[in-house]
């Protein structure tokens, strides 16, 4: 949550709101994958790796956790952001995976296709507006917040 919290802070700041933390908007866990490299995980755990590939809903990486779990336990607090503010704006910060499966529930796209359907970069805005109709998405992946010699460096 460091990186999350880094990202939240000034704007709580700035605007005097104390920030809220939740275990749900969490980065998902790769379990024994856990700070190894892609390719680490293709050679020590070969089959694991191409089953989680391939339908991540319902493979998760050794010891860790499928899109639908990140669902489960981030889309209950979607729920409750909207319960508890109706009206107005509300700024979620999570990472790039549990964002992505967020907007897949919020947009009836099928969790096995998050890394397919939706593509975001780190430091992005997406922007989802709730209404009589259900989620509309306004706003993905927006970076214009970052300046130009930054935005347009190789791997960012």
């Amino acid at each position: 949550m460091k990186r999350t919290i880094a990202t939240a802070k000034p704007l709580c700041d700035a605007i005097g709101m104390d920030m809220q933390l939740r275990d749900g908007l969490r980065e998902g866990s790769y379990g024994e994958w856990e700070t190894k490299s892609k390719s680490f995980a293709q050679e020590n755990y070969a089959e694991n790796y191409v089953k989680w590939l391939t339908e991540p809903a319902w493979n998760a990486p050794l010891g860790g956790e499928t899109a639908v779990d990140i669902a489960n336990r981030s889309m209950p607090v979607i729920a409750e952001i909207q319960e508890r503010h109706p009206q107005g704006n509300v700024l979620v910060v999570s990472h790039k995976a549990t964002i992505r499966i967020m907007l897949c529930s919020l947009l009836g796209i099928d969790l096995g296709r998050y890394r397919y359907r939706v593509n975001i970069l780190v430091a992005s805005v997406s922007m989802v507006k709730f209404d009589v109709h259900g989620p509309l998405l306004e706003i993905l992946g927006d970076r214009h917040h970052i300046p130009d010699h930054i935005r347009s460096r190789a791997g960012t």
